[in-house]
């Protein structure tokens, strides 16, 4: 009796399949048949199903599948392409602070830098011109080392931080929204009744919101990377000159001695008065003391 080629085949395959599973240290085995492989080429060759009109549905889904690729694309960034941000803080005791504003902008204008804000005031004793200043990260140590030539730095704090992974998932939600927007405006071509179309529009504007939002936080971010930032502070030392004292007269002197005199007579009047209680309390003392006195001497005969 001749076995089918086929059933041969089959069973050829099972015990190859079988034997590697056994040195495989308990690996699991798939076992292929010549009707599955059939199988897999008839699936393989069947034509593609007929493409569907989409619906709002389908958009729902769309907008929460495209959240998981934001956090995928964010891990995905080379070395080489990191986005950093830079930050310093630095104060600084400076001898000529007119002079050191001139230095200032010859320092900033040959390290292209630019100044987004400043402020001088004078108190406590001190003149003090706060600013903020924005370069190019390649030249940012080159301008924190002409500061520490103006004056003496009394206080430098530097940070990094390392924002690649939040810009990439702003781009890729920015990229999400958009294609959601796109899907929602193929729904509103496609749409005929009146709150199906009301419906999309809405949605067409909450995703323009968001897009508009997210755009914003992109631009605040590239502009961080772009340009570093750097919070300057210094001052100068205000001499605070002591008033002369005035000379006075023989007769402003006498003046003043009258009437100290008389401001310490009325202080002390004020203080007898103002101790009448004690003076009081010492009187009754006394007449107690006097009677009691005279009763315990005793009377002549």
């Amino acid at each position: 009796m001749r076995i089918p080629v086929l059933l041969w085949l089959s069973l050829t395959l099972g015990l190859l399949s079988c034997g590697n599973s056994q040195s495989s240290m308990g690996e699991p085995s798939v076992e292929v048949t010549a009707d599955a492989e059939v199988a897999g080429d008839a699936v393989m060759m069947a034509p593609p199903p007929p493409p569907m009109a989409p619906s709002a549905a389908d958009a729902k889904a769309y907008e929460s599948a495209e959240q998981p690729a934001a956090g995928q694309a964010a891990s995905a960034a080379p070395a080489a392409n990191r986005k950093l941000v830079y930050h310093a803080t630095v104060r600084m005791k400076v001898a000529d602070l007119a002079r050191t504003n001139q230095r200032m902008d010859s320092l900033t204008r040959a390290v292209g830098a630019f100044v987004e804000g400043s402020s001088e005031e004078r108190e406590d004793g001190e003149w003090r011109h706060e600013m903020k200043i924005r370069v190019a990260p390649a030249r940012f140590q080159t301008l924190l080392g002409g500061l520490g030539r103006l004056g003496t730095v009394e206080f430098k704090r530097l940070s990094t931080d390392d924002v690649t992974s939040q810009h990439a998932d702003i781009s890729a939600r920015l990229a999400s929204k958009r294609a959601l927007e796109q899907r929602y405006l193929e729904l509103l071509n496609k749409a005929n009744k009146v709150p199906d179309m009301l419906e999309i529009e809405e949605k067409v504007g909450e995703i323009r919101e968001e897009i508009e939002a997210t755009q914003s936080r992109l631009r605040t971010l590239n502009d961080e990377v772009t340009y570093s930032t750097i919070t300057l502070t210094y001052y100068q030392e205000l001499s605070q000159r002591q008033p002369d004292a005035p000379v006075l007269s023989f007769g402003s002197r006498l003046l003043a001695s009258f009437y100290s005199g008389w401001q310490l007579l009325t202080e002390l009047m004020l203080g007898l008065v103002a101790t009448w209680p004690l003076w009081l309390l010492a009187a009754v003392l006394l007449v107690g003391w006097r009677a009691w006195r005279r009763r315990r001497v005793p009377k002549p005969r």
